[in-house]
């Protein structure tokens, strides 16, 4: 009996000497749902190395999401974790005091991050860091290689000749562009997907520098242009929603989708026989630069009043790691943001070397700032454009006129 009881004795200890000495429940939030079970793999991950720390991941409607999470945080309900939309978004929730700031002491690997990466995440007003890059997104143009090659297309190297294949694949009875605008923030994306080049190089810096605003001539032609291609949208395109956009795509009835590099994994989910490539939009001569535009999706913040705040501080150092990045490349088909990760995928390698020749995605990345956003008023006037009820001029005007309200560069 001694012997037993010895015996369970020190079974007691070794138990609690291999046990942490407090279980610690993280909960992480997301609006993104279709990313379930991968984040539940990458949680697997970082639980089995940090014994003790459990994390659950609960995923919300992405259009409401930033406000049951500001919601949330004010009710002193919120997560200890959360990914947070990048700029104005993650702004929006970090001036409240709801975020704890973040920095190279406590997340050393952010040191190695890209500086428009860790913009993306850092305050304007206390030039402090929130959130830990998750993704970087690139506007671009998806194609069908088998239709291309079907009708001897190759990618454009010029504007004329994109309006060239364009018109050649509508005289062969196959649709060449799948968008569709009623889904108001594709009023945005197909802007920039199929312009960037119009713009040019210079231009996001000028209006940053205060030399120029939306009336500028080279945004102008790109609204022009925007007008000019979209003859080869589908028929009725202003009513088509963006997953019947996709679809028209994925089936094999459209040639190309002006879209960011999110949507190429649901294109090869939707349809796994499809070749895929992609291109930048050209300019008006092959000399012209070919710019893509690109933008940082989001971010991993901790909760300035969270209970657990140093095993979220352990997971923010997981999703910083270069282990986490390439599993997040090499499972969701995404640019990770994290230095030294590579593709296995060789679209999405030949996406992030498109990257180096880019601008930024002008509206969300600038613009998001104050009321009304720059993106709410350009999806609103290109909108219009679209659908013949003004002019490129006339557009221009009112997104800058909008934009005055708070935007101090642009105030008469």
């Amino acid at each position: 009996m001694r012997t037993n009881l010895f015996r369970i004795g020190v079974g007691l200890v070794a138990t609690m000497i291999a046990a942490p000495a407090f279980a610690q429940d993280l909960t992480l939030w997301s609006w993104r749902q279709e990313d379930k079970a991968q984040y539940e793999q990458f949680i697997s991950t970082f639980e089995a190395a940090n014994p003790g720390i459990t994390v659950k991941f609960e995923t919300f409607e992405a259009t409401n999401y930033n406000t049951i999470l500001s919601t949330a945080l004010a009710g002193g309900t919120g997560p200890d974790l959360m990914m947070v939309r990048a700029y104005g978004g993650m702004e929006a929730i970090a001036s409240g005091g709801y975020l704890e700031s973040i920095s190279t002491e406590t997340v050393p690997a952010l040191a190695g991050f890209a500086p428009t990466a860790i913009a993306a995440e850092t305050m304007r007003s206390d030039s402090k860091i929130y959130a830990v890059p998750f993704a970087s997104q690139t506007q671009l143009v998806i194609y069908n290689k088998g239709l291309f090659d079907a009708n001897g297309i190759t990618e454009p190297q010029t504007w004329d000749e994109l309006i060239a294949a364009a018109q050649k694949l509508k005289d062969a009875g196959v649709i060449p562009f799948a968008n569709g605008t009623a889904t108001a923030w594709q009023n945005e994306t197909v802007l920039f997907d199929l312009t960037s080049s119009i713009m040019g190089p210079a231009f996001n810096d000028d209006l940053l520098a205060g030399k120029a605003d939306f009336t500028d001539p080279r945004f102008v032609e790109a609204l022009t242009k925007l007008k000019e291609v979209s003859a080869f949208f589908p028929d009725g395109f202003i009513g088509l929603d963006y997953p019947s956009a996709q679809q028209l795509f994925s089936s094999g009835m459209a040639a190309m989708f002006a879209g960011g590099s999110y949507e190429l994994a649901t294109f090869k989910t939707q349809n796994p026989d499809l070749d895929l490539g992609v291109f930048a939009a050209p300019g008006k001569t092959a000399d012209d630069p070919k710019l893509v535009s690109i933008y940082y999706d989001g971010g991993y913040a901790m909760n300035a009043k969270g209970a657990n705040k140093e095993a979220a501080l352990k997971f923010l150092n997981y999703v910083a790691s270069q282990e986490f990045g390439q599993a997040f490349a090499n499972s969701l088909n995404n640019i990770s943001t994290i230095p030294g990760v590579t593709f296995d995928n060789p679209l999405l390698q030949e996406v992030s070397e498109l990257n180096a020749s880019a601008i930024p995605y002008i509206f969300l990345v600038n613009f998001r700032y104050g009321e009304p956003p720059g993106s709410v008023l350009e999806q609103q006037e290109v909108a219009k454009l679209l659908g013949g009820q003004t002019t490129p001029e006339a557009a221009g005007k009112a997104i800058t006129d909008g934009l005055a309200v708070w935007y101090e560069p642009f105030k008469k």
